[in-house]
């Protein structure tokens, strides 16, 4: 296992209700590194990162935590070492956006970093951008304001493993690009961050590595400009993908290749517009 890794997992095997989620999965996430899990629904990307935090019980295989087995790793000590956010990350009751941000500081009781309190707080609702709505009820907030005091409560938690499963899913194009970009300074100061994404191209343009994950299987673990195959995806998604050529400096753009969408498909959409219209020369 390498020396640089801050989660290193091999051979993971988790089994839920029956079903095999994870097969064999073998994975590191290294120090200063922005690694990004992609793949189709019902992959397995979510139940991957809640193995590698350490959330859910494993049938197979070895987490390792700052070198350390995970399952050995208390509740505080995961909570300092790595900080998750999940994609449900609703507060049922009408705290203000400060308070909640406030409970990102909970692992750090009883701790000198404790004394850091104020300042981690002011800082995190800064990066979230929700430092103007720190008095609000979060009950009184959009979803994607929510979202981005959720943000602000994981980065107060101040750990070096920073794990985001679909953090841009409510955001407008600037907040997408802003959470990356904090995750990426995050993964410069000397932390790393896990992040699962649906968007292929800011995979392409924030990712370190990205790891393609089909039915409970990593298929490739490499660059941008290598996991993102073609052929690759083409087989992943069960829909044609075109791969475009960056410019010198840019990522690759990923595109669905409708010249070569099946005539299967062409049907279903036939279909579903006859039974939503009535038939031609028919009156309302």
């Amino acid at each position: 296992m390498g020396m640089t890794a801050l989660i290193e997992a091999r051979g993971l095997r988790v089994r839920l209700g029956g079903r095999l989620l994870l097969d064999g999965v073998d994975i590191d996430l290294r120090r200063g590194e922005v690694l990004v899990l992609v793949g189709p629904n019902g992959a397995g990307k979510s139940t991957l990162l809640a193995a590698l935090v350490g959330d859910i019980p494993l049938d197979g295989g070895d987490v390792r935590l700052l070198g350390e087995p995970i399952a050995r790793t208390g509740r505080r000590d995961l909570a300092r070492t790595r900080a998750v956010l999940l994609q449900a990350n609703e507060v049922s009751f009408p705290f203000t956006v400060s308070e909640v941000v406030e409970m990102g500081r909970t692992p750090w009781r009883g701790h000198p970093l404790e004394a850091d309190d104020d300042v981690v707080i002011a800082a995190s609702l800064a990066d979230a951008e929700v430092e103007h709505l720190a008095a609000r009820r979060t009950t009184e907030l959009s979803g994607g304001e929510r979202s981005r005091a959720a943000l602000a409560r994981t980065l107060a938690q101040a750990a070096p493993v920073l794990v985001l499963d679909e953090p841009t899913a409510a955001l407008d194009i600037r907040h997408q690009e802003r959470v990356l970009l904090r995750a990426r300074a995050h993964a410069s100061a000397g932390g790393a961050a896990l992040i699962v994404l649906h968007d292929l191209n800011l995979a392409a343009a924030h990712a370190d590595r990205i790891a393609v994950l089909h039915d409970g299987r990593l298929r490739v673990v490499d660059s941008p400009a290598r996991a993102l195959d073609a052929s690759l995806l083409t087989e992943v998604y069960g829909h044609p993908v075109r791969v475009i050529a960056p410019f010198p400096g840019e990522p690759p753009l990923v595109v669905p290749d409708r010249s070569a969408a099946p005539a299967a498909l062409a049907d279903v959409v036939r279909t579903g517009i006859a039974h939503v219209l009535p038939p031609e020369g028919t009156a309302s």
